[in-house]
């Protein structure tokens, strides 16, 4: 069987929804109150954002851990513009990458942002289809 991913999406009424995930978890999806939900969930194409930085997130603390780094903080900051037209769509994305420490090797880290975005994240690599990625790295020494 091919390698895949299993979500079921259920409908609570009005505009909210509930996700699954394969970790057991769930989500609540809803609508703004201007697009006639509660605001009692998460937004549809913010979590898009939330899943690329948490998927390119993932391979960089693991490269982190692996190249023993120091990093105090760590954060990523994804930015997307809109299209006018429907169906609107991001067509151009910042992801700024934070990194906080006394001793950070920038051009480990650097390294380790690079193999994420390249080659080992999924998320990036599917945003690459429809949008144009801006990448940057900020060092931010205490």
């Amino acid at each position: 069987m091919a390698n895949t991913n299993h979500v079921t999406t259920k409908w609570l009424g009005e505009m909210a929804f509930e996700s699954t995930n394969p970790s057991n978890h769930t989500l609540r999806i809803d609508a703004a109150p201007e697009d006639g939900g509660e605001g009692s969930g998460l937004r549809p194409k913010a979590l898009m954002l939330s899943a690329l930085a948490g998927c390119s997130g993932l391979d960089v603390a693991s490269l982190i851990k692996k190249m023993k780094l120091e990093v105090d903080d760590f954060s990523i900051e994804t930015v997307a513009n809109l299209t006018d037209e429907h169906p609107k769509y991001y067509d151009r994305v910042t992801i700024e990458y934070h990194f906080h420490g006394s001793n950070l090797k920038e051009d480990k880290l650097q390294r380790a942002v690079d193999l994420s975005v390249e080659k080992y994240c999924g998320v990036m690599e599917m945003f690459r289809r429809f949008a144009e990625l801006e990448i940057q790295t900020f060092f931010h020494h205490r």
